[in-house]
């Protein structure tokens, strides 16, 4: 069915837009949440009465966005990840790899609004991104790949050993106090002995 959005729906459309959506998606989210309204003679005339407030909002969004397209061309996002020897990433930058470490640096990009280069980045190196800001607002996004630092990898293996070494120590501790134990029940039994050959003379 169609509805007109009331506002911004992310991942739907902007306000005044009139989309197709299913009838369920409609009734039980769209509606309720005063999102959107059924699309007919009565509300075409009512956003038609407010396309130009419509349209001045749209006119803010597309300066900010022309404000954030020169903030993001202006830096240089750097993605450290590991490596091997080659140079060739354990694993590789997607979409949402961008999207994650822009929201670090505050920036809020959608997955889907990032375009990569073959879809993904799986060696070091220097890159350019595709960004789709709002309508015709595209910056191009510089990013550098580099290999996690020696020294990163050796300290994030430590742990793990120190672990092993703790956990060795746990079992040797453990096995010290069962042959005490031992020792401690052998020693009862020998009394007992004793007490009981005394006990027949």
């Amino acid at each position: 069915m169609k509805v007109i959005l009331n506002e911004d729906v992310k991942h739907l459309g902007e306000e005044g837009d009139i989309k197709d959506v299913a009838k369920g998606y409609a009734r039980n989210y769209l509606f309720p949440r005063n999102l959107a309204v059924p699309c007919n003679s009565f509300t075409l005339a009512h956003f038609e009465s407010r396309k130009e407030e419509i349209e001045q909002r749209k006119a803010v969004k597309r300066q900010n966005a022309a404000g954030l397209k020169e903030q993001l061309e202006n830096l240089t996002l750097t993605i450290v990840m590991p490596a091997g020897p080659n140079g060739k990433l354990y694993g590789a930058v997607t979409n949402q790899t961008v999207s994650d470490e822009l929201q670090k640096l505050g920036f809020e990009i959608e997955r889907k609004r990032i375009e990569l280069p073959g879809l993904t980045f799986k060696s070091v190196g220097h890159y350019n991104a595709t960004l789709k800001l709002y309508e015709a607002a595209v910056a191009v996004l510089p990013i550098v790949v580099e290999a996690q630092p020696e020294a990163e990898k050796t300290a994030e293996a430590k742990p793990e050993k120190r672990s092993r070494r703790h956990h060795e120590g746990d079992e040797a501790e453990t096995r010290a106090e069962a042959t005490e134990g031992q020792q401690a029940e052998a020693t009862q039994e020998e009394v007992k002995a004793e007490e009981s050959a005394k006990t027949q003379e």
